[in-house]
């Protein structure tokens, strides 16, 4: 049974269906094939298509959908839709798929066929020729913006070809602003012996030919304060300028290269200046977000981008307090950072390092994926690039960012396994009280181990020593300190006044609390499991 519509690309189609419904497993012809209709094809059906069907695989799942992905490929068909038996199901369709040229789409098991048919049918029938859309999100340009002008110190202005402003950071009353920044943000002429000037100093070719940073000279004769521009690139395509006016105090060292970065988000932003092109950004999201937890292959990522699966990657990860107050550089307290202004700074530093990157976030954690990274790129590089972003979120943001180094792995199919070793680091250092601000496995990896085993111990109740469980809760109750004691003896190595010492007791008082200890519990320390198991149980906060 098969409908006939208007046709609609696949990544629309997508985009109407959203990832609660369905989940791309693979897309050989790229997600821009075209649909033209939707056929429900029943286990009684003989297994036919039509060209640039949408065809719903109803009550085969798992491989026994295998011909009727062979015939869709067979017939011309754009996407075949079904539903998984379990995840070992997945590459198996997916390779089959390839080898039809048809594209995969999973239902979700808890889904209805009904819903997704409905859907599908109403997007082919409302599909209306592509409009014009509002441009790039008012609110992602003047942010990035407003994140540009921290970096690099400045008073910044984005510009479409025709030097329009479309966006400009916030000024206080000692930014001094000159008048050309003034005439520009109220859209009027600049100054003409100025723009003159730009032309006559190659300037405006410059731009237009290549992506470099390019500086201009003060000239209080005409009002002009120093400034940077870059343009902004999409291949050939010059698509605007970012400027940057140097305020009441000197631009940023690193000012050029936080521009080249700005410059890259904002061409991200401008060639989705279409309503369907911003859809595209949420798809992209979501791939991205089902790449790196595993539920989504690299396939269509890598074919909705253009990248080459095959090459190196690598994950990085970040995580901040979003409820805590922190320090400015200047010392005074900032008011609670947004996602968008620290995932806006993560950005524009890291595209200035690595064309590729892509940066989400997945609360409360930001990742930047690192894909066709050049083979042989060693972990010390990337730590640094990780270490440069911390160091500018505290500068300029006063943000104890941090920040963990993922291993690098083949190629995007391995993504998930260099998220999950970020996620092991950052959580490591947050419960281990690691004080480096960025860190690869390597450098902390007894710290990971030891709060692994910790946070088995604390989910796992039954493999506690019961007799520590009491020493910690007598100790609650009386107000006592015979586990903290018992604790800090065993890190000290058995070091009677160094224990001591560090608990501000005599000697004494602490052999009276470790034979107190082993009196209540029946624990025997010189038996070297029970203090090994003892050191491990005794790190658990009370609660555990």
């Amino acid at each position: 049974m098969s409908s006939t519509a208007a046709s609609i690309g696949l990544r629309q189609l997508l985009m109407v269906l959203g990832d609660s419904l369905v989940e791309v497993q693979a897309a050989p012809a790229g997600l821009d094939v075209e649909i033209r209709g939707v056929s429900l094809l029943d286990p009684e059906d003989p297994p036919t298509a039509q060209p640039g069907e949408l065809v719903l695989v109803i009550g085969a799942r798992g491989r026994a959908a295998f011909p009727a992905l062979r015939a869709a490929g067979r017939d011309g068909a754009a996407a075949v839709v079904v539903k998984l038996d379990g995840p070992g199901q997945a590459a198996a369709l997916s390779e089959t798929a390839a080898e039809a040229g048809v594209a995969l789409l999973s239902l979700r098991s808890e889904a209805r066929w009904e819903q997704v048919n409905a859907l599908a049918r109403a997007a082919l029938d409302d599909a209306p020729p592509g409009e014009p859309g509002m441009g790039a999100e008012e609110g992602d340009l003047f942010s990035l913006a407003q994140t540009t002008a921290i970096l690099t110190s400045g008073i910044v202005s984005i510009e479409d070809t025709a030097n329009r402003v479309l966006a400009y950071s916030r000024t206080t009353d000692s930014d001094e602003a000159d008048d050309l920044r003034r005439r520009s943000i109220l859209g009027w002429q600049g100054p003409e012996g100025y723009l003159a000037k730009l032309r006559e100093w190659g300037v405006f070719q410059h731009l237009h030919s290549s992506d470099e940073v390019i500086g201009i000279d003060s000239h209080p004769e005409l009002g002009i304060r120093r400034r940077l521009a870059v343009a902004i690139r999409s291949g050939d395509r010059q698509l605007g300028t970012i400027w940057v006016q140097e305020g009441s105090i000197p631009l940023s060292e690193r000012s050029r290269q936080a521009l080249l970065g700005a410059a890259r988000v904002a061409a991200l932003h401008l060639v989705r200046r279409r309503r369907e092109l911003s859809d595209d950004v949420t798809l992209t999201r979501t791939l991205l977000a089902g790449l790196l937890d595993g539920s989504t292959g690299p396939q269509p990522l890598a074919t909705h981008l253009g990248f080459d699966a095959t090459r190196p990657a690598a994950v990085l990860g970040f995580s901040y307090g979003t409820t805590e107050a922190y320090e400015t550089p200047g010392g005074v307290a900032a008011p609670e950072l947004t996602h968008s202004e620290v995932t806006n700074l993560v950005s524009v530093h890291i595209a200035a390092r690595h064309r590729s990157a892509l940066v989400t976030q997945v609360d409360p954690r930001i990742y930047v994926l690192l894909p066709q990274l050049p083979r042989g790129i060693d972990t010390d590089t990337l730590r640094g690039w990780t270490q440069e972003i911390t160091d500018a979120a505290r500068r300029h943001l006063g943000l104890p960012l941090r920040g963990s180094v993922g291993c690098t792995v083949p190629g995007l199919g391995e993504v998930p396994e260099s998220r999950r070793e970020a996620d092991r680091i950052l959580d490591a250092m947050v419960s281990a009280g690691v004080t480096v601000a960025v860190a690869a496995l390597p450098d902390i990896q007894a710290e990971v181990l030891v709060s692994e085993i910790l946070t088995l111990l604390s989910d796992r109740p039954e493999i506690r020593d019961p007799r520590l469980t009491a020493l910690v809760s007598h100790d609650t109750r009386h107000q006592g300190r015979l586990a903290e004691t018992l604790l800090t003896y065993l890190n000290s190595f058995g070091d009677i006044r160094a224990a001591a010492a560090q608990l501000h007791v005599h000697p004494n008082t602490l052999r009276y609390r470790l034979r107190r200890a082993e009196q209540l519990t029946g624990l025997d320390l010189s038996r070297p499991d029970q203090r090994l198991l003892a050191m491990l149980q005794l790190r658990l906060p009370p609660t555990g």
